[in-house]
């Protein structure tokens, strides 16, 4: 009977842990060494242990992904760009399905990067999207979430390019483009713009060069009245004793945290517990969430809010480039073109000068060959007339 009773606890038990298994309380940040896991997540969960909200957190490969998650299990908690979050739930109608929590802690911006040092304006790569070979992160980053955004909101411009491939790393995607001879390589990656990030470290090391990533289109995006991006001067590299930091304008989206709308409950307890959660996680000053003292303020002070008059005059730039009668990438092309044809001018020629000499080969083995066989068709014959004696 003891062992008995001792089985239906044990099942019991392991029926409880896979229903923990299953309905488990997450929060889905990002990668595992990204600042959404590494940073952020961490003391969100411990600020909601405090409050008796059991949530742990769990890694994915960024904003889109989590936004699956909650979309399927809405008691979770998500992390996510504003940008990927507004193109994702208004592509999958899920707008009233998800409620963003907060969105007052950082931004993350928006990085592009070639070796092509022609390409010095997002409007010359607008105007050159077509002739461009864009090797991205994860279809389902956040990044490839942003590059999709950007080509539905400007079907002409970026929504134009004609090769697009995904890898399966953001470190992966740098290294093909900077590691290519291609000229028309690029990328595009988003994360919070900071020079002591081995990505960054990588691209000066490879000489990497980066496009501001910034026109009208972009900036008058707006969600429920807010703003998606913000026109920022962002650092891409520390300042040393003998050479000051180098910066780059982008636009960048602020991050938000979200979880399921507490619609998407049945009234009652459950619904009670997340319209808690929410108020909750609300109340929480942004100073205490965060790993190490004075990380949001590092991330603040690495990006300055560009003057109305300086958005102007990178806007009026962006469009000169982007009106430009002929692609940059294809008026390199044509560049390039004497040089090409000359070496093929040259190949051809050298092909014409060793074709006697070729001939000559053919010609020596053939009749090699044609004595070969003499040779061996009279030593066939000497066999049969030993044979026949």
């Amino acid at each position: 009977m003891k062992q008995l009773s001792m089985a239906l606890l044990a099942a019991t038990i392991g029926s409880m842990s896979s229903f923990t298994a299953l309905h488990a309380f997450q929060i889905n940040s990002g990668g595992e060494n990204g600042s959404y896991h590494q940073h952020f997540c961490p003391t969100l969960s411990k600020e909601l242990k405090k409050a008796q909200f059991d949530y742990n957190c769990t890694t994915s490969d960024g904003s889109r992904e989590n936004l699956q998650r909650v979309a399927s299990q809405p008691d979770q908690i998500g992390f996510s760009q504003l940008d990927v979050y507004s193109y994702e739930t208004i592509l999958r109608n899920q707008r009233g399905n998800h409620e963003i929590i907060r969105s007052d802690l950082a931004k993350e911006c928006l990085f592009m990067v070639t070796k092509n040092k022609s390409l010095t304006n997002y409007g010359q790569v607008l105007n050159s999207a077509e002739n461009l070979n864009f090797i991205l992160p994860p279809q389902t980053s956040g990044s490839s979430g942003t590059f999709e955004f950007l080509q539905r909101i400007d079907p002409d411009g970026l929504g134009a390019a004609g090769s697009i491939t995904y890898t399966d790393t953001t470190d992966e995607a740098l290294r093909q483009v900077l590691n290519s001879d291609d000229e028309s390589a690029i990328t595009l990656f988003v994360q919070f713009p900071d020079p002591d990030n081995a990505r960054f470290k990588m691209i000066a090391e490879n000489e990497g060069h980066f496009i501001p990533v910034i026109d009208r289109t972009i900036l008058r995006q707006e969600i429920g009245g807010e703003k998606v991006y913000f026109a920022e001067e962002t650092e891409i590299t520390n300042a040393s004793w003998m050479t000051s930091g180098k910066k780059v304008v982008s636009s960048c989206t602020p991050m938000v945290l979200f979880t399921g709308s507490p619609s998407q409950f049945p009234a009652g307890k459950t619904q009670d517990e997340q319209k808690d959660l929410i108020r909750t996680v609300s109340a929480i000053p942004a100073e205490d969430l965060q790993q190490k003292p004075g990380l949001l303020k590092s991330l603040y002070n690495q990006t300055k809010a560009l003057s109305a008059a300086s958005v102007e005059a990178m806007m009026e730039a962006t469009e000169k480039a982007r009106n430009a009668a002929e692609p940059y990438v294809k008026k390199a092309q044509e560049a390039t073109k004497p040089m090409l044809d000359s070496a093929s001018e040259a190949g051809r020629q050298a092909q014409e000068s060793a074709k006697p000499m070729l001939e000559g080969l053919e010609k020596f083995g053939q009749k090699t060959l044609d004595k070969a066989g003499e040779l061996t068709r009279k030593a066939t014959d000497k066999a049969k007339d030993l044979v026949s004696q």
